[in-house]
Parts: C-alpha cells; sequence; structure tokens
C-alpha cells in the first residue's frame, strides 16, 4: 500500500457524473504497481461549475486530470494550448497543469489504434474500407486516428444524417456518409454509439457481407462481450472489446502526471474486468 505525503501527486477524472468511472480503478493499479506517492480520484463536477472546477485544481496543485462526459467539448473551450489531437477530435480527454496553464490533448483515437493492434495482431488502418457507426465525439476522435494512420476511406453512419455530414465536412479527406453500413469489402467495422451497452437495446447488424479477414471493434466495455462482438466471433471475426480503448488513451496521462510511462498488460487488464460483467444482463 502506497502511503501518501504531502509531496504526493495528484490527478483525477472530472465528469458528471464520475462515479461510474472505471479509470480510478486503472489510474489506481499502476500508481500502486509503482509504487508512485499519489493518488488519482473521481470529481463529480455539474457541467455549470465545470471551469470553475478545473481552475482550482490547477490552484490546487493537481497535476491535471481526464475529462469525461459531457465535459470535453467545454475543456477544449478552457484550455489555453490543445494538441492537435484534440483539435481533429474537437474536443478535449486530457489536462495538464504546468505552470498554471491548462494544455489539452485528445488520446481516444490513440487508445483506439492502439487497442485493435494489440488484439487484431497484424491489423493496419491501411488494410482497406472502414466503417464507423456513431458520430459523436468518440466517432470523431477515432475517424480522426483512422484516416491519420492511412485508412483509405472511411464511410460514417449515423441515425442523424446530418450530423454524420458535418462531420465528415469536418475531417476531410476520403470520407463518405451512408445511409446502410457498405460492409461489403470492409476492412474495419466500428461501433462507437452506445448501442449495445448495459441498459441500451442491441445494434441490430448483418455481418454477413464482412469478409472473412474483416474486424470488428466496439468502443463499449459494458459489458465486455457485446451482442456485436459475440456476432463477429460466431462468424470467426476478429472482434477487438472497448476496455483495450479505455486502457490505451489513460497511457499518456498517466505519464504526464506522475512521471512513469505505464504498460497495459494482462494483470492490467483482468484487475479492470473484473470490475466489468461480461454479458449483457
Amino acid at each position: 500500500m502506497t502511503i501518501l505525503t504531502g509531496k504526493a501527486r495528484l490527478a483525477g477524472v472530472l465528469g458528471w457524473p464520475a462515479s461510474h468511472s472505471r479509470s480510478p480503478r486503472l489510474h489506481g493499479h499502476w500508481l500502486r504497481q509503482h509504487g508512485i506517492d499519489g493518488t488519482y480520484i473521481p470529481l463529480q463536477v455539474r457541467p455549470e461549475d465545470f471551469a470553475q472546477a478545473v481552475r482550482a485544481l490547477v490552484s490546487l496543485g493537481f497535476q491535471g486530470a481526464n475529462v469525461t462526459i459531457p465535459h470535453k467539448e467545454a475543456a477544449f473551450a478552457l484550455c489555453d494550448s490543445v494538441a492537435e489531437s484534440a483539435r481533429r477530435a474537437g474536443a478535449v480527454n486530457t489536462l495538464v497543469f504546468r505552470e498554471g496553464r491548462i494544455e489539452g490533448s485528445n488520446t481516444d483515437g490513440y487508445g483506439f489504434l492502439e487497442s485493435v493492434r494489440e488484439q487484431a495482431p497484424g491489423w493496419r488502418a491501411a488494410d482497406g474500407p472502414a466503417v464507423l457507426l456513431g458520430a459523436g465525439g468518440a466517432a470523431r476522435a477515432i475517424a480522426a486516428a483512422l484516416l491519420d494512420a492511412g485508412c483509405p476511406r472511411l464511410t460514417l453512419v449515423n441515425r442523424n444524417r446530418a450530423r454524420a455530414e458535418a462531420l465528415a465536412g469536418a475531417l476531410g479527406g476520403p470520407v463518405a456518409v451512408a445511409e446502410a453500413p457498405p460492409l461489403e469489402g470492409a476492412a474495419l467495422l466500428v461501433n462507437s454509439t452506445s448501442l449495445g451497452m448495459a441498459g441500451q437495446p442491441p445494434l441490430e447488424i448483418d455481418l454477413a457481407p464482412l469478409p472473412a479477414h474483416a474486424v470488428v471493434a466496439d468502443a463499449v466495455y459494458v459489458p465486455l462481450e457485446t451482442p456485436l462482438l459475440a456476432a463477429a466471433r460466431a462468424r470467426g471475426l476478429r472482434g477487438v472489446d472497448g476496455l483495450g480503448m479505455l486502457l490505451h488513451q489513460a497511457r499518456p496521462g498517466f505519464a504526464a502526471w506522475f512521471g512513469v510511462e505505464p504498460v497495459v498488460d494482462r494483470a492490467l487488464r483482468d484487475f479492470v474486468a473484473a470490475d466489468i460483467p461480461r454479458h449483457p444482463a
């Protein structure tokens, strides 16, 4: 057990609510593993109090914080400087405080790519067309990361077509919008919507048109095995769960706040997964 001192390095996650976040469990594992004099705590902050809360953390000596729903766009507006990853995503999920300044980045896209590479060895964004379901904040970060990594063609599918078209316009490059997922020939299918999440309806989609080499990824990680992933694996397709994205997106922030480059390994995955239902209730 690590004993905190007056020199403890402090970080946390800002959300409304923040109680559902697995980030304290994740970062707590790394802190214990490396024997770091520090802590990472959930910080429940109402949207109207967000700016004041962040500035208070700076004054209190925090190293930084993660930002989750519904604060990511507000965090972008509050930063003194933002990384290109945040500009591309249009949102900030990681704050670093340096000499009174607030620096923002978005590690969701990085976390997604690292997760797919880990769970589908040999996969490359350049392998073929990708289909992305959804047009929210996670979709934007994932889309930008795929395009920057060399995806030759990306198709966005969203219930609100206007929102998908706005995202396509903001991203630029080889991006199209479709009413139905064009799965024939697709190398990657990604669900960035809440469909399939615990308490939400399942994602209804026929995976039959996907080629045998396709990868199916789900940003949802509660439950770990969503109906989409179960259907993909039943067809012999490689599936990528959302937990990997959560774990990998945390690495840059931890390194900036606590001075150690953490590793995503089996022990970490098992520890965080132990707090997550395996299958839908």
